[in-house]
């Protein structure tokens, strides 16, 4: 390894714990804006509160924008009048916090990006060889796509989620995954490893935003049954259950779409550099499970009436199988697939 490939790969450690700093900064903003949330159902509790002595209660409320919502308890429909979510929830510009999350993210994914393509310039080569490069790039390509899917849909109350979840994962990778620039093993050295991780990681991607979604439905489940409980109130902000969940559907079919063509792509790979299409080695075991799962959640949403929480169940154990995947099959098991560099 020449001075500049050593330089290039010092230089985008260094990126990597800047991003880090900021993705933290990043993670503390979301939380604040999760308690500004709160503070501002509560406020607006009150409010709705104290008109109810008066016989111009309904009213009130009303003009303050609150709503009827229909529970069932015990069989009975029961109509309890809610506040509306305050004005810095969820939509329009959202709270001060919440924008300097937003802002906090672009700018560590930037660093974040920059440390991806030093070490690609580094290596000479895409920067997924190994686990730390494969982490690196999947957590960079995670954030990425929670920030393009806001162009679709205001999902920035899951920045708490994306932002803790990417620390996590590239804490991990620099303590346990880092490994010097290697040129790739014999296997690897393919335009299909361009093509088949790429898209694997993308999947990932759309499956970790959905695993955000499904715990968010969970919580909300939990919350709309609970009414009168003073716990959890930011989550009045957000999108209710149902919302959520048809959410988390779409985002998963894109995750399935794309973790379909991992499948595919990987058996044409096989076929290519082993001379068969499926050998039923622990990675292709797994893969294939992951998409078993997803085709199930898929299949008993669309047709067998699972929503709400047993469907976010099933989606939440999926994103478990994914990362199970990524932690231990990757390490700890052996086969033709392991590539980690370890």
């Amino acid at each position: 390894m020449n001075d500049l490939t050593t330089n290039l790969a010092t230089y985008s450690v260094v990126l990597t714990y800047s991003a880090m700093a900021v993705y933290v900064v990043a993670f503390i903003s979301f939380a604040l804006d999760m308690a500004k949330r709160s503070g501002d159902v509560t406020a607006a509790a009150k409010n709705v509160g104290a008109d109810d002595g008066s016989a111009d209660a309904a009213g009130a409320a009303s003009a303050r924008g609150a709503k009827t919502v229909a529970t069932v308890r015990g069989g009975t429909v029961v109509l309890e009048q809610v506040a509306a979510p305050p004005s810095g929830g969820s939509t329009g510009r959202g709270t001060k916090f919440e924008r300097v999350g937003m802002a906090m993210t672009i700018l560590a994914l930037v660093l974040h990006v920059a440390s991806v393509v030093l070490r690609g310039i580094a290596a000479d080569r895409v920067p997924w060889g190994n686990m730390f490069e494969f982490s690196l790039t999947g957590t960079a390509l995670i954030t990425l796509i929670f920030l393009l899917v806001q162009f679709w849909q205001n999902l920035k109350f899951l920045g708490v989620f994306i932002t803790g979840l990417t620390i996590i994962l590239l804490g991990i990778a620099t303590v346990n995954y880092w490994v010097p620039v290697v040129p790739l093993q014999p296997a690897l050295q393919s335009y299909w490893l361009v093509i088949h991780v790429f898209v694997a990681i993308a999947g990932t991607g759309f499956f970790a935003l959905g695993a955000g979604l499904a715990v968010a439905q969970l919580v909300q489940t939990y919350r709309q049954g609970r009414t009168a409980s003073g716990k959890l109130r930011f989550m009045a902000t957000l999108p209710d259950a149902d919302r959520l969940e048809v959410l988390t559907y779409r985002v998963l079919l894109v995750g399935f779409v794309l973790w379909t063509f991992t499948l595919i792509a990987g058996a044409v790979w096989a076929e290519r550099a082993w001379g068969r299409y499926w050998g039923w080695d622990t990675k292709e075991v797994w893969t294939f499970i992951i998409w078993v799962v997803y085709a199930g959640y898929i299949h008993a949403r669309a047709t067998r009436g699972w929503r709400g929480a047993r469907s976010s169940w099933l989606a939440l154990i999926g994103f478990a199988a994914v990362m199970f995947n990524f932690s231990v099959v990757n390490v700890f098991f052996k086969g033709l697939h392991s590539y980690s560099g370890l």
